[in-house]
């Protein structure tokens, strides 16, 4: 089993910046994956990042260039920088973990983007 607690939300105006931060505890050999999804209210959750155990980084065409995705291996830890934000971004954000092709999710961080 793989624990992922989950940081760095909140409320910020729109353009500001935010980071978020997923921390991952318990059995973590073999996570092939980490990332990060979106969900906001009445619609359907959505990738946003995912990085890769090598590094590989995929990011949802509407954040290119604005989002990073990043991870501290020694930390077990995933961050996912968001600037430029905008108010149709305001969502709960869920961290991802994919180990053996078992999908984890943390419990999701509020987002709340002010126009």
């Amino acid at each position: 089993q793989v624990q992922l607690v989950e940081s760095g939300g909140g409320l910020v105006q729109a353009g500001g910046s935010l980071r978020v931060s997923c921390a991952a505890s318990g059995s973590i050999l073999g996570i092939n994956t980490m990332g990060w999804y979106r969900q906001a209210p009445g619609k359907q959750r959505e990738l946003v990042a995912v990085i890769t155990s090598g590094g590989t980084a995929t990011y949802a065409n509407s954040v290119k260039g604005r989002f990073t995705i990043s991870k501290d291996n020694a930390k077990n830890t995933v961050y996912l920088q968001m600037n430029s934000l905008k108010p149709e971004e305001t969502a709960v954000y869920y961290c991802n973990v994919n180990q053996y092709g078992k999908h984890y999710w943390g419990q999701g961080t509020q987002v709340t983007v002010s126009s």
